[in-house]
């Protein structure tokens, strides 16, 4: 027998083990079995002369690292995911066996990790959710075959090694939610092939160096839940050009504009959301049109007025910019976000009369206008707010439920506030020929904003990661 595969079978039984059975398969190549309810852990395999693959993950095995496996000559291939492991990574690992692949993330691994981890052969490498602590070794620096390595969710600490800069064929470092913490070493413009880059829910801070931003085939760049404080000017340029599908720079302490460039970004998911951004929404915004989808930023500090070119976003499904400082009535334009489903407003000082071509939209699953000072709806509006899909409480209109006191809104009319380019407000660019809600659509709308369902509002969850 050459090849083995048990993947998915769900074997079961008292004291199911592999003892007594592996070891009889002296001609054995490929030996797969994920997805079983295996218990202890790899058996004797010194007989084995061309075993190159095990795929063991997802069983019931524990105990500490398997050393039976370094009498594997030829192991190229070695899959422990998700099983109960633990203890340390013998450094022996990453010199002895000349591997491709090896996946032990999902485990109870703790200690520091190898300072020898450079020496490995591997092109692929998990270490995720684990108990890992200490910092990230330099010799990492010198593991030149290194494709993809993820380090997420672990107790890594202190700064990011100035080494990690030879990695010139990674194309994904993933070391998010860990402890670790300093500024991105310069040494990350030399990551020409980077595609992912992953370093949120750690302490980082400073200034977003530049290089991060001209790594030339980055796609995804998550940032979020640091202490950065700035993106250097020409950076802030560059990212909005790039052919980057993801930008989450979330919960961190930017404390600049928006870049007046953001139309220019071809990314689909944008979170800058709880910064402290300052300045309005810039026009450019419009201009992201065919490609944006989702864009939260909420709770910043920004000003002005709603842009009548948010209503060009004709691709965007969520928009969320609750809790800034935002005023003025709503453009007429936001009736031409034919496929928005989550619109969030709330928190703001806008007013007026909530348009009644944005109550007809036939996607919106929740459209949030709490605590404005808003004094008008209609009957497309009205009905809305009867299927629990529109939310205005907190507001300045008569008759309603739960609206401001008269006080209040009198003395933020008594400060009469205009937007510049008042005459757009008005103009729908679009035709709304077709997108009346129907009565069907009752039944799929929920009370307040369903969340889980989004990428941008998963990035800003930290149980959820890019």
């Amino acid at each position: 027998v050459a090849g083995v595969d048990f993947n998915g079978y769900n074997f079961r039984g008292p004291n199911f083990n592999l003892n007594d059975f592996f070891e009889r398969l002296e001609d054995l190549a490929i030996f797969h079995a994920n997805s079983n309810n295996f218990t202890g852990t790899i058996p004797k395999t010194s007989e084995f002369k061309y075993l190159y693959e095990i795929d063991m993950s997802n069983n019931k095995l524990h105990g500490q690292f398997p050393m039976e496996v370094l009498n594997v000559k030829n192991l190229s291939f070695l899959d422990l995911r998700f099983n109960s492991f633990y203890g340390a990574i013998p450094s022996v690992v990453f010199d002895y066996l000349k591997l491709d692949a090896l996946f032990i993330n999902n485990n109870q691994f703790t200690q520091e990790l190898p300072q020898n981890l450079g020496s490995t052969t591997a092109l692929y490498i998990t270490f995720a959710n684990n108990k890992f602590t200490g910092p990230i070794p330099k010799s990492i620096g010198k593991a030149k075959y290194l494709l993809e390595i993820l380090l997420l969710n672990n107790k890594l600490s202190g700064c990011l090694p100035y080494e990690i800069g030879n990695l010139r064929n990674v194309t994904v470092f993933d070391a998010s939610s860990n402890l670790l913490t300093g500024m991105i070493p310069y040494s990350f413009e030399c990551l020409a092939s980077m595609q992912l880059l992953n370093l949120a829910g750690n302490q980082f801070y400073g200034t977003v160096p530049e290089m991060v931003c001209k790594l030339p085939n980055l796609v995804k760049l998550s940032l979020s839940d640091n202490y950065f404080t700035q993106v250097g000017s020409e950076c802030r340029k560059m990212i909005m050009k790039k052919k980057i599908d993801v930008i989450f720079l979330n919960n961190n302490n930017f404390m600049q504009p928006i870049p007046e460039n953001i139309g220019s970004t071809p990314a689909l998911y944008i979170t800058l959301a709880n910064n402290k951004l300052t300045g309005p929404i810039p026009r450019s915004i419009g201009n992201a049109s065919s490609t944006l989808k989702e864009i939260l930023l909420f709770n910043n500090l920004l000003v002005g007025c709603i842009p009548y070119e948010v209503g060009f976003l004709r691709n965007a499904r969520v928009f969320d910019a609750s809790n800034n400082q935002l005023t003025g009535p709503l453009p007429c334009s936001l009736g031409c976000l034919k496929k928005m489903e989550q619109l969030n407003l709330a928190d703001n000082q806008l007013y007026g009369e909530v348009p009644e071509v944005l109550c007809a939209l036939k996607n919106l699953e929740n459209l949030s206008l709490s605590n404005n000072y808003f004094s008008k709806v209609g009957p497309t509006c009205e009905n809305l707010i009867q299927e629990g899909v529109l939310d205005l409480r907190g507001n300045c209109i008569s008759g309603f439920a739960d609206q401001r006191t008269e006080e209040e809104c009198s003395t933020f009319f008594s400060q009469p506030i205009t937007c510049p380019y008042s005459s757009s407000l008005k103009l729908i660019p679009c035709s709304t020929s077709g997108s009346a809600r129907s009565a069907s659509t009752n039944s799929l709308k929920v009370s307040g904003v369903a969340k889980t369902g989004w990428v941008t509002y998963q990035a800003t969850d930290q149980r959820h990661r890019l």
